[in-house]
């Protein structure tokens, strides 16, 4: 296991039990990223960072129809996540495997190369080699496919004590936002000949970004 994913496991060996209920008041935007998934009927649906599985837990509620699929470089994580899709009847249509956002292999990991929909939710700004994760995951977009991204913004239409604030308690988490995440989103975009889209939340509060391969 790579040193970041030591990092992760001891982060949240005990954290991952309490990790929904603690994030579910800042983590902001999720449910709206996921409610604009609208995959096709049967398509495939890959989130980066899955975590604890509770975005693919509401991904499968909104979009029954939907094959899931979370990758994850804490192994303490995914073991919550598969105790999660068990006690909600759904693990014979999510599967999770361990690996680093930076360079997994999806063939190998899940027998495909790319999805329909491959989404990041607060994760890019807990891991170091961000772009080259958020430069992997547009690998993994279908044609005719899309990236989605929800983080941390820079707070610009917030005080700036708040700022300072959030910014410090989330470092002690191992978070940092990325003040260039719209402009790497935008390059991204360009790298693989798809449509960016980038738009400010909750007056900076966070991110959504995008990529739409035609």
């Amino acid at each position: 296991m790579s040193d970041h994913g030591r990092l992760m496991d001891g982060t949240y060996r005990w954290q991952r039990h309490i990790y929904d209920i603690t994030r579910k008041y800042y983590l902001l935007g999720r449910d709206g990223l996921i409610a604009d998934l609208a995959p096709p009927s049967g398509g495939s649906v890959l989130e980066i960072g899955c975590g604890t599985g509770r975005n693919l837990i509401a991904v499968g509620k909104a979009w029954p129809h939907a094959r899931l699929y979370g990758v994850d470089i804490s192994q303490a994580m995914l073991d919550t996540a598969q105790l999660s899709v068990e006690r909600v009847g759904m693990a014979r249509c999510v599967r999770l495997a361990q690996g680093d956002a930076v360079d997994f292999d999806p063939m190998a990991l899940f027998g495909q190369a790319t999805f329909d929909r491959v989404f990041i939710s607060y994760a890019l700004s807990m891991i170091p080699q961000w772009e080259a994760a958020l430069a992997q995951a547009a690998r993994c977009v279908a044609p005719g496919g899309r990236l989605e991204v929800v983080d941390f913004g820079q707070q610009e239409g917030w005080p700036g004590v708040w700022r300072r604030v959030l910014f410090g308690w989330l470092a002690r988490f191992h978070v940092t936002p990325r003040h260039v995440l719209g402009a790497a989103i935008e390059k991204v975009a360009g790298d693989v000949g798809g449509e960016a889209s980038v738009r400010p939340l909750y007056r900076g509060y966070a991110l959504r970004g995008g990529v739409a391969l035609g």
